[in-house]
């Protein structure tokens, strides 16, 4: 049983990571031997994922991430994953096919949100022009020069971040604090520079599972848990009907972020429903500036109890069964031992 992160961002989407050679880099020497890419809206570092991963003798999970909308938990009021956009809910895919096979109709929807993602960072960077000259600050950003300079194509308001922090403060010992601090003032909501997203930037839940299917991917819910003070979303507070929900909707995998969670929530809820035959996983996600270690911890201890890291362990193996065409937990199990 090896060290596993399912959840890891990278510059195809906005990481703490300069490169996917520096997350890949930071999981060999911790000892993370299965490693898990899962950009927004992205699955254009496969490639370089696979052949970093063989490289170092790790094994590659391929995911990715959308934001989705379900009307009718937005109609309701209810907070799914996002605690404060009711109906608004993160959707991971794990386990797609590399080479790519997505192509078509599921191929365009997905390059259309991902376009009118950036068309709003577009915009932001213009109403933050605006701000920078109003109050006098010598700075003004280029779009064109940070999606060329900062991204690999999907530009993230955090990029913008960056760059302001970059123009103003490049010598900052704490640019990770900054960055976090101008995102939250300027660009969220109620910010000088904060755009609303469109409709057109959440496709509805299940066009998005229609599109994780289509590339050949599961459909995984990611769990927000308990936060810092103890409370969770409407969505989530009953494990028992949020595990029934998920099932009827169509997903059979979940995961975790696990800083986020307590040992013993993430132990109640993760053992809960692997029992109910939901495949579980856990990642970093590392799509913060900040540095964090790849290999994982929960909210209140230095690492994964041996009860999680099992957990996750078997999520690991029927991830890459899967993505092998494979049908067991054993079968992925047989395919990792075989790299690492």
């Amino acid at each position: 049983m090896f060290d596993v992160n399912a959840h890891i961002h990278t510059p195809y989407s906005f990481s703490a990571f300069s490169s996917v050679g520096e997350a890949l880099k930071h999981a060999a020497e911790e000892g993370v031997k299965v490693v898990g890419i899962n950009d927004f809206y992205s699955t254009d570092g496969y490639g370089e994922w696979k052949e970093g991963c063989a490289a170092r003798g790790l094994y590659p999970l391929f995911g990715i991430e959308f934001i989705s909308l379900n009307a009718e938990d937005q109609a309701a009021g209810l907070r799914v994953n996002d605690p404060n956009n009711p109906g608004r809910t993160y959707i991971s895919g794990k386990g797609l096919a590399y080479p790519v096979i997505l192509k078509g109709e599921p191929l365009r929807k997905l390059e259309a949100v991902r376009a009118e993602s950036n068309a709003q960072v577009e915009q932001m960077c213009g109403k933050l022009n605006e701000w920078l000259k109003a109050e006098g600050k010598p700075v003004r950003l280029d779009f064109a020069q940070i999606r060329e300079k900062l991204t690999k194509g999907s530009i993230r308001e955090r990029h913008l971040a960056k760059a302001l922090r970059m123009a103003l403060y490049p010598d900052e010992e704490n640019p990770a604090k900054l960055e976090n601090e101008l995102r939250s003032k300027l660009l969220k909501a109620g910010g000088p520079a904060f755009v609303p997203e469109s409709p057109e930037a959440f496709l509805p839940m299940k066009t998005v599972q229609e599109i994780i299917e289509a590339a050949g991917g599961i459909p995984t819910y990611p769990f927000l848990a308990d936060d810092a003070k103890g409370h969770f979303t409407d969505f989530e507070g009953d494990l028992m009907k949020a595990a029934d929900t998920l099932s009827k909707r169509g997903f059979r995998s979940v995961e975790f972020i696990t800083t986020r969670n307590t040992t013993a929530v993430l132990e109640q809820y993760a053992g809960y429903l692997e029992d109910e035959g939901f495949i579980v996983s856990f990642g970093s996600e590392h799509n913060t500036p900040a540095m964090e270690p790849v290999k994982l911890r929960t909210r209140d201890a230095a690492e994964l109890s041996p009860k999680l890291k099992a957990i996750n362990w078997r999520g690991a193996c029927a991830i890459a069964a899967h993505q092998a065409g494979k049908d067991s937990i054993a079968a992925g199990e047989d395919l990792i031992m075989q790299t690492v």
